[in-house]
């Protein structure tokens, strides 16, 4: 049986996409299984949240998201357009989003089908690695979902048809994912312990190891 781990994942995240390239290859090489949960981002569960943060968060956001995409050796370039629509005259966000909920519940429904961590890193490369323009136009989603192992126009139509389901899901894994121990993403959740953050992959590795993860050739 592999050993399995609750996967709190956004769209929105520079993080997120930043650890998903490792949990692929993790699953690729050993015997776990990613339970993929996405999650609406804080800007449009708890928009409050960077309404407190001190100026100096943003700043320093700004300088780490690009230092630690070239010490990952990943290409990174802040998505074009945002996931999450921002008013930046007022920092404040629309209830109304273009993307961010459609994009979650491909998510979702990819987790459904068992391709929900391909999904997740096929689309983050698109949004975040700067290859494209306009990501949210065109194909690219759907090239990303075949990538993935996916029929993008069945996958459409489901979300289509199963959007109030669908958001359901979302807010049942924001409710689990504050019972397993935090609030942002990415957060992996194993074993009742928490690992919030790209940063704790090794951490969450070494517990994996201590739980006798085994080599998928082995």
């Amino acid at each position: 049986m592999p050993l399995t781990f609750d996967l709190y994942w956004s769209f929105r995240s520079p993080y997120s996409y930043m650890l998903c390239q490792r949990l692929v290859a993790l699953e690729a090489e050993f015997d776990v299984l990613a339970n993929v949960r996405p999650v609406y981002p804080l800007a449009v569960r708890t928009p409050e949240f960077f309404e407190t943060r001190d100026p100096l968060w943003f700043t320093y956001f700004q300088v780490d998201i690009h230092r630690e995409a070239a010490f990952l050796g990943l290409p990174f370039r802040w998505p074009r357009p945002d996931p999450v629509l921002m008013d930046f005259v007022t920092r404040t966000y629309p209830t109304e989003q273009p993307h961010i909920h459609r994009l979650t519940h491909l998510g979702v429904a990819a987790a459904e089908r068992g391709r929900g961590l391909q999904f997740l890193d096929e689309v983050s490369r698109v949004i975040w690695s700067g290859s494209v323009d306009q990501w949210n136009e065109g194909d690219h989603i759907a090239r990303a979902a075949e990538r993935a192992g996916l029929d993008p126009v069945e996958l459409n139509a489901h979300v289509d048809a199963e959007a109030e389901r669908l958001a359901a899901v979302v807010e049942e894994s924001q409710v689990a994912q504050r019972l397993a121990g935090h609030w942002g993403v990415p957060m992996i959740a194993f074993n009742g312990e928490p690992f919030f953050g790209q940063d704790r992959f090794d951490q969450f590795k070494f517990r994996l190891e201590q739980q006798g993860m085994v080599r998928r050739d082995g």
